[in-house]
């Protein structure tokens, strides 16, 4: 039967295109004929005679043929109505494309007018991705004469049929298999629940239930990346977090639907054409021109770490270019600045992260949407911020050693002149007392200078070993002043903590630092907590982005309850300028210089805090090794002066290109008894030298001075007089020489600014 079914499709098929073409038929037919009459040849004649005849014979025979198909096609209708019509199983008969011709009462139930003319209106209501259906079943039908499928819906499992029953003419039956279950997917099984309209969750069956953990209000609590396209995986919200399923969407009138959540499907990895917009192994995010998100996949939503409802918008999830992102997106939808990336801050509260968005265009019924892929760029990120902090620190560096130098040199002229006033002055003279607030403020401008130096790294230590627990047990009675009298400040010692190698003073501005800082989180007052211990690192330490090598180190920690420090803020608190007070309560040199000090002396300073519970501040310096050769002893350290002469003798050689400072100088070592030798420049000292009468014992020298500066000409000159002891003086720190050694031998380095005694006892030291 299947086989003659076949064989009479074929040949109706056969004749239809033949109908197809009659009236080319026909024109060939009688054009032949014609033709026939005219030409002169017989034998010619004849064959154009009986080849016109044979094409109007074909297409008589293939109309009458289609005749005859047509009437037997309607006859087997009608039979198949009259026998269709009892049956209790919804039963169909439609030509080969959408048409219905005719459907029994099981079918016609509930339909609409629409379903009842229209194959996939019809089963639309049933099923999602009924055109699918539909065009399988004919295809596989046409070939075999029959197709079948079980279908998973609402009320179970259906098993739709098609059978080609005559030319054209197709038998569709939809049998009701609910009690038998289909992929181990019974129909009590599926999680179903009827919705409203706007979106409201009318009912739950108890499967929907277990799944979503909860009573679900409304389709925006339930489904995170809205809106909802049936037949595509979507991401649901359950008390067990995110889950992927597969959601169709089945209308059952009066404005409702029923929505199953069905798991998803799963994907041939063999064939590209199972791949969607949610399995796709890259973050995704599509949104319509205006910058609301239409969906996210897997990928996108682990990296936002948010919720996606409906009325998000692109910016309530990331932040970051210089104009605002709906104007960028406005222009992407326009067709401007595609495939160019962008970096864009993810708004988390738990990390910083950055993600490179690039934008492709979509235009799906006339309606644009964009697509935005998302790279994770965290790691370039900080990678670029770690190269311009290194930028943005040398440059402060290479700015705060210029104006320390510029500084200093006031300083210097500033404290020295006041010196030579002091000398002039008892202590009972009425302006003793205002110079002696010159040159303690002078002394002020110039910790501040050593603030500037100590966060670029720039200033000169002077390390020896040190005991941190008397360094902190002499510091005890400044810091409860600094405190006051609403916090408490104890300290906690290992009593086997080993010394270590550092700069006393600068050890004690860093102590003081965080303390301050401590006092300033406690408004209200509390407690700081100061401790102390040894500590052996056998393996390195990770810790944050630094590295700290194994070895024996004193560690520091002080501790408040404070307000704490923002968990995005903790990785820029060791920069310059940068503070989390207010504008008028701090300057943001404090921990900058804490970092400058500690680094520059080897160690590594650490933060743990968390807002609203306080912080710790933890400093790693190594442990001094007995080996090790103690600078205990500068340039600028003497016996105490009642211990010098009150006179000296010997010729110096003064170098100074500032006049203010060469003029206090000078004064300052012809008071102790010195010979003094003036010259503005090396060039003015090396014609001076070329003297061969001229006997001198020190040359006294600043190092950066317009032409040669000061270590070229004392080379120079220690030609022609070795042996002539050298001081050299600047306003920049000790690194002003190449590698950081004072390029002569035996030569030692007087900082700015100097005092009228340090300068004195340094000359007068290199003479004795």
């Amino acid at each position: 039967m299947e086989f003659q079914v076949s064989q009479i499709g074929t040949a109706t098929r056969l004749a239809k295109s033949v109908c197809d073409l009659w009236h080319y038929i026909l024109m060939a037919g009688v054009g032949l004929l014609t033709a026939s009459v005219f030409v002169p040849v017989v034998p010619l004649a004849l064959a154009l005679f009986g080849a016109g005849t044979t094409a109007l014979l074909v297409l008589a025979m293939a109309k009458v043929f289609m005749l005859r198909a047509r009437a037997a096609s309607n006859r087997t209708a009608r039979a198949l109505r009259h026998l269709m019509s009892s049956d209790r199983t919804p039963t169909l008969v439609s030509d080969s494309g959408d048409r219905i011709s005719f459907l029994n009462d099981a079918a016609a139930k509930g339909v609409g007018a629409k379903a009842k003319t229209s194959l996939s209106a019809w089963f639309g209501g049933l099923f999602a991705d009924a055109g699918r259906l539909i065009y399988a079943l004919q295809s596989r039908a046409a070939e075999d004469g029959t197709a079948t499928e079980d279908i998973e819906t609402r009320a179970g499992v259906l098993r739709v049929s098609a059978t080609l029953a005559a030319p054209e003419v197709f038998v569709w039956r939809v049998e009701d298999l609910q009690k038998r279950p289909s992929s181990g997917l019974a129909a009590a099984q599926v999680p179903m629940m009827t919705l409203g309209r706007n979106g409201a969750v009318l009912s739950m069956n108890e499967t929907a239930r277990a799944l979503t953990g909860r009573r679900v209000r409304s389709v925006e609590d339930l489904v995170s990346d809205l809106p909802i396209r049936s037949g595509d995986t979507h991401s649901i919200l359950t008390d067990d977090g995110i889950m992927r399923r597969e959601l169709r969407l089945i209308e059952s009138g009066a404005g409702r639907e029923e929505l199953l959540l069905l798991p998803p499907r799963a994907v041939d990895a063999s064939a590209g054409a199972g791949i969607t917009f949610d399995t796709l192994p890259v973050a995704l995010i599509e949104v319509s021109a205006s910058g609301d998100i239409l969906r996210a996949n897997a990928q996108a939503l682990g990296l936002i770490k948010a919720e996606v409802s409906a009325g998000m918008r692109l910016s309530d999830v990331m932040e970051g270019l210089g104009r605002p992102i709906a104007d960028w997106l406005a222009e992407a939808a326009a067709g401007r600045g595609l495939h160019r990336s962008e970096f864009l801050r993810l708004s988390r509260a738990d990390r910083e992260m950055f993600v490179q968005v690039t934008l492709n265009k979509m235009v799906s019924a006339n309606e644009v949407t964009l697509v935005a892929v998302l790279n994770d760029a965290t790691e370039l990120k900080t990678l670029e911020a770690q190269f311009v902090q290194s930028q943005k620190m040398q440059a402060i560096g290479q700015l705060a050693g210029g104006v320390a130098h510029d500084f200093n040199n006031l300083l210097t002229a500033i404290s020295g002149h006041c010196d030579l006033l002091l000398l002039r002055h008892d202590k009972d003279h009425p302006d003793y007392p205002d110079l002696v607030q010159i040159n303690q403020n002078a002394n002020r401008a110039a910790a501040l200078v050593g603030q500037l130096l100590a966060f670029s790294r720039k200033q000169t230590l002077r390390p020896q070993a040190l005991d941190l627990r008397d360094t902190l047990s002499d510091l005890t009675h400044l810091l409860n002043r600094l405190v006051g009298e609403k916090i408490t400040l104890t300290f906690k010692h290992d009593p086997k903590l080993a010394p270590i190698r550092a700069d006393k003073r600068q050890l004690e501005q860093v102590i003081m630092n965080l303390v301050v800082n401590a006092r300033d989180s406690m408004p209200s007052g509390g407690a700081i907590r100061i401790e102390t211990l040894s500590l052996n690192l056998d393996q390195p330490l990770e810790r944050d982005r630094a590295v700290v090598p194994p070895g024996r180190y004193a560690t520091v920690k002080v501790i408040d309850h404070g307000v704490g420090i923002p968990q995005d803020k903790q990785e820029k608190i060791f920069e310059p300028f940068f503070s989390t007070k207010k504008p008028s309560e701090g300057t943001g040199l404090g921990l900058s210089t804490v970092y400058g000090i500690v680094k520059q002396t080897g160690g590594f300073v650490f933060v743990d805090s968390v807002s609203g519970h306080g912080s710790c501040f933890t400093i790693f310096l190594p442990i001094h090794e007995q080996n090790q050769q103690d600078d205990t002893t500068s340039a600028t350290d003497a016996p105490p002066p009642n211990a010098l002469p009150l006179r000296d003798d010997g010729v110096v050689l003064l170098v100074e290109d500032e006049a203010p400072v060469r003029a206090f100088a000078a004064r300052a070592l012809r008071l102790r008894g010195y010979t003094v030798i003036e010259a503005e420049n090396a060039e003015t000292a090396l014609e001076a030298l070329e003297d061969p009468g001229l006997k001198v014992d020190v040359f006294v020298t600043d190092v950066v001075m317009p032409g040669l500066d000061g270590p070229t000409w004392v080379q120079k000159a220690l030609e022609q007089r070795p042996g002539t002891k050298v001081v050299f003086v600047s306003g920049y720190a000790e690194d002003v020489f190449k590698n950081g050694e004072v390029p002569v031998e035996d030569a030692v380095f007087l900082q700015k600014p100097f005092s009228l005694m340090e300068l004195t006892e340094t000359v007068h030291g290199r003479l004795h």
